[in-house]
């Protein structure tokens, strides 16, 4: 048996596995008053926007696969609001003189989208109350959570821009003037007061469960909610890394004229299983690709430096066609063709002995790539201190006895990242970084679509059942660390939590899809774990290999269910805070 950092769980009652443990238990909770997995992921979703303040928010996002054994189908709710209607790359560019999108302030503020995707899937799946969905988060909000390392690190490095220049934030987050200290006890009254709100008010207009979920939803819309985001965003400018001041785009007109929706997932066999990913609006058929182009091989029998040589060069190859192909801001991508076997020979036959240098889009059915003028020729030039993006992000997986499992990967809204609103205890996103300023792209920056995010749950199917749901916050890493999670447990044999503590490794060598676009040609990032061997292998093919400490990548968490009925659960140690419960 290998060794673990904890065991796999296993049980056939239930699993909730996520980036916080009291994520975790909450959701658990849930299922032990009879609720169902979408009831637990809400309650656990909504318990991390508290806990997990500078990873996501009720300002955010929120994309989510879920198999609904009783509809016996995979479904995606899209949680990711949309660009103002008043975004365009003229105004920004030649009316406001920038370059790029800020990755901070109320400039970057799409449709906060994770409230009604969460809403969506409690109204349409789940069968709690709102006072049942969101109390937990209201006991943590208004009685306490402890500080995360994380937390108190993040707020004191911002702390000097919420001291001078965003006052709501300093008032939420700063202690006497300074970041809380990590393991102190931390309340947020102002967002237990929104939760609060929303649930008096909802009860207070009507009786019927579904009515109270609807209100509570139209708040956001049209009411009180939407009233202080957009007055806010209108009437604040906000510093932001621009190193300028600038107000937000958003109207009452785009809150009012987005909701969450439902839709169908891609997906791709491999192996036997049924891979599930959202749309190109997000990177999730990146995944997809990756898995389209191991296809062809047989991992299992490749040795470590081999192995790991095709997964990175894989990579590479798909991630530049994420580049010049997904997006919604212009035609659909040509999935059908990105997704095809030919393609993915063709593709295949271009991974060599040694690492690619080059960024290396493919023409996928004839059409032509589209990337973001000098990053082909120079993808370096693009490098530079940007926002951090591989922590702020959380995930939450669970399983439940009747079959459902869901895998939601909520961001955005992080502390850090724009002032808070007056008020409401959170703050807006700034997802709309992701937009690029040229005209013509597969993700330009165009009013009323969705920024082409790199939030990416997974789902997959074995024998036409729900088996696994799985993910990893991330940014550009999500579908690299996730991916080798699937690779262990389909080809090496590796249960969940063996899959979750092996090694983790990623490829930097593309742009990121952060401001300000950084990329790394060549470069590798890996676990090394005292492989040393293994390393000097991999320099040797001319990769660019960074050691970043043994237990530094990736914040996996995973759930299973077999043909049996044995539900299975794993979640990542790094970091001392994800968790698994369950039995």
């Amino acid at each position: 048996m290998s060794f673990t950092t904890r065991p796999e769980l296993s049980g056939r009652f239930g699993m909730v596995a996520s980036t916080h443990w009291l994520a975790s238990g909450a959701g658990m909770g849930a299922l032990e008053r009879g609720g169902n997995a979408f009831d637990a992921a809400v309650v656990a979703g909504f318990v991390l926007q508290v806990v997990e303040p500078h990873l996501n928010g009720p300002g955010g996002d929120m994309p989510l696969l879920g198999w609904d054994a009783a509809g016996e189908r995979p479904f995606v709710v899209c949680g990711q609001g949309v660009s103002p209607a008043r975004a365009s790359v003229g105004l920004l560019r030649d009316e406001l003189g920038l370059d790029a999108v800020p990755g901070t302030g109320l400039l970057a503020a799409c449709v906060p989208g994770a409230f009604d995707g969460w809403l969506l899937l409690l109204l349409e799946r789940g069968t709690l109350p709102l006072r049942e969905a969101l109390g937990p988060a209201i006991e943590y909000a208004s009685g306490g959570y402890p500080v995360l390392p994380g937390m108190r690190a993040t707020i004191d490095g911002v702390a000097d821009r919420f001291r001078d220049a965003w006052p709501s934030s300093a008032e939420l987050w700063l202690d006497h003037g300074r970041a809380p200290a990590a393991g102190s006890r931390w309340s947020s009254p102002a967002l237990a007061g929104t939760f609060r709100r929303l649930v008096t008010e909802a009860e207070r207009a009507t009786g019927d469960r579904d009515g109270q979920l609807e209100h509570a939803r139209a708040a956001w819309r049209a009411g009180w909610i939407a009233e202080a985001l957009v007055g806010f965003s209108a009437g604040f400018a906000a510093l932001d890394s621009s190193g300028r001041r600038h107000r937000g785009l958003l109207s009452e007109a785009d809150l009012s004229g987005w909701r969450a929706t439902v839709e169908a997932p891609v997906t791709l066999e491999y192996r036997g299983v049924t891979v599930c990913k959202t749309g190109p609006w997000g990177q999730g058929p990146v995944q997809l690709q990756q898995l389209a182009l191991l296809a062809g091989v047989d991992l299992a029998q490749l040795p470590p430096a081999d192995r790991i040589h095709r997964i990175v060069e894989g990579a590479k190859l798909c991630f530049a066609d994420r580049e010049a192909f997904y997006g919604d801001s212009a035609e659909p991508p040509p999935l059908d063709a990105l997704l095809s076997p030919a393609y993915a020979a063709e593709r295949r036959g271009l991974i060599g002995d040694g690492a690619s240098l080059r960024l290396r889009p493919g023409s996928p059915g004839g059409a032509a790539p589209r990337l973001p003028d000098g990053v082909a020729e120079r993808p370096g030039d693009h490098a530079g201190a940007g926002e951090p993006t591989r922590g702020d992000t959380c995930h939450v997986d669970v399983a439940d006895r009747w079959g459902n499992l869901v895998s939601a990967t909520p961001s955005g809204g992080w502390l850090q990242a724009s002032p808070a609103v007056p008020g409401l205890g959170f703050c807006l996103g700034t997802r709309a970084q992701m937009f690029w300023l040229q005209e013509g792209l597969p993700s330009s920056l165009v009013g009323g679509v969705r920024p082409r995010t790199t939030l990416s749950p997974s789902l997959a199917l074995r024998d036409g059942e729900g088996w696994l749901a799985y993910g990893t916050p991330g940014g550009d890493q999500q579908d690299q660390w996730s991916l080798l999670l699937l690779l262990g447990v389909v080809d090496l044999g590796l249960n969940l939590q063996e899959a979750i503590d092996a090694p983790a490794f990623h490829s930097t060598h593309f742009p990121s899809s952060f401001f300000p676009r950084a990329a790394q040609p060549g470069r590798m990032e890996i676990e090394g774990r005292g492989r040393d061997a293994l390393l000097a292998a991999l320099r040797g093919r001319g990769h660019d290999v960074v050691d970043t400490g043994p237990w530094s990548l990736g914040r996996l968490s995973a759930v299973s269910r077999s043909a049996d009925g044995v539900l299975r659960a794993g979640a990542n140690p790094r970091g001392m805070q994800g968790y698994a419960v369950g039995r």
